[in-house]
Formats: C-alpha cells, structure tokens, sequence
C-alpha cells in the first residue's frame, strides 16, 4: 500500500515514455515541444519497428538533441513499447507521450506538481475535465463505459481511464509487473495502481483528438480487451 503523504521532489527529472509507430508526419514536432518544456526531461523514444520512415527521422533527432532511442526489431504494440521505456526510465515521475499531436507537453508541471509536492502517487490528465476537440461518438461511448466499469470494479470516480497522460512516481510504476502488449496497457495501469492503494488525481488536459483519416490508431474494438483487462487484475496479479 501507498497510502500517505511522500516526501516532496527536488528538482525532479521527468522521463517522458514516447512510444512511436509510423507518425513521422508528427514525430519531429512533439519531439521539439517535449523537449522545451520548462521541467528536467529525460525523453526516451521506443520505435516499434516503424515503416514509415519515424525510424530515420528519430535516429537524426536523437543524434541532434540528445535523447534516448530505443528500437523494437518487430512491432510489438504500444504496451510494450511503454514497458521497455519504463524499464530503462532513470526520472523521479514517469509519463507517456504519444508521437501525434493529441495531447500538449506544455502542460507537463500542472500535471506532475501534486506528485511533485509529495500529495499524489499518479495524476491522470482527464480530456473530459479540460477542453477538447469533439470526440467520435463511438469513442466517447466506449470511454463513458470503461469510466463507469473502472468505478464499480475499483470504487473510484475516475473520469478518463483510458488517458494516455498518467503520471506516475517512478518508483510506484516500476514496482508494479505491467504485462500488456498493446492498448490494454492504459486499464492495466489503471487497475493496478488503484489495487496498490495509490493516491491517484485528475487534472483537466487540453486534447485535440484526431480521426482515422488523420492517423488514429485504436479503434472500438479495443474496448473489448480494455474490458477484459480491467476485470482480470480486478482478481489476480
């Protein structure tokens, strides 16, 4: 269990997780913006064997800017892209960052600051708290019942489960066997996090989220295996 206040971080260094699959309309971008973020960063990109040149692009960044390149030999999913970025992870905070353009970097130190002052164990940013781009319907739907689910299951009020923005104490995060390949990893996190007894926060985000047209990946048939994942660590690991 984790419950009570934590010692407040000093200068703390926040390793940003970026797990990328072909978005090298966008890769460079977010990787400008993570980096010029007012807060100690340390960026570790995950290539999960792209094919859209994300690869080449990276490896010119990481040689330019100096952050951390880690590359799948084969696509692996998102999950575990983020579990090996976890794994080499040196920062007091963690965060996941997708390669698009969805989420906002520059809202780093209102989402770490309660974990930074020692009040919290993880912070979601919530896309349904702060403003957002319209959702698709069937994603909103998809979210409004995993939200509920995740509340019965764990006696929560949580907002926005399937957030990719959760940061998290690095310590809490890499004590906890996350096992997912692939979407499930965000209910996974999620789940065992509130079965460790964390203190876990919201804070409204900015989301600007995109369609399939534009390269969305997850679709509604991923809330299947969301809902699968949430019941299954609700009774054992």
């Amino acid at each position: 269990m984790t419950r009570g206040r934590s010692t407040p971080l000093k200068d703390p260094l926040l390793t940003v997780v970026m797990p990328v699959y072909n978005e090298a309309a966008t890769v460079a971008e977010i990787v400008d913006r993570v980096l010029a973020v007012p807060v100690r960063i340390e960026l570790i990109a995950v290539d999960d064997a792209s094919t859209d040149g994300s690869r080449d692009l990276l490896e010119e960044l990481s040689r330019k800017r100096g952050f951390k390149l880690l590359r799948q030999e084969k696509n692996k999913g998102k999950g575990a892209a983020v579990r090996r970025g976890i794994d080499e992870a040196s920062g007091d905070v963690i965060v996941v960052q997708d390669a698009d353009l969805e989420y906002s970097p520059e809202e780093y130190p209102e989402l770490i600051d309660l974990i930074v002052k020692g009040k919290a164990d993880a912070v979601f940013g919530s896309r349904f708290l702060g403003r957002h781009r319209c959702f698709l319907f069937t994603h909103y739907l998809a979210n409004l019942f995993l939200n509920l689910v995740t509340n019965v299951l764990y006696n929560t009020t949580m907002t926005d489960m399937e957030t990719c923005y959760k940061a998290v104490r690095a310590d809490l995060l890499k004590s906890i066997p996350l096992r997912s390949d692939r979407f499930g990893i965000e209910p996974e996190i999620t789940a065992k996090l509130f079965k460790k007894g964390a203190r876990v926060y919201e804070v409204p985000i900015t989301y600007e989220g995109r369609d399939y047209s534009e390269g969305k990946k997850i679709t509604w048939r991923d809330g299947f295996p969301a809902l699968w994942t949430l019941i299954k660590y609700r009774f054992v690991d």
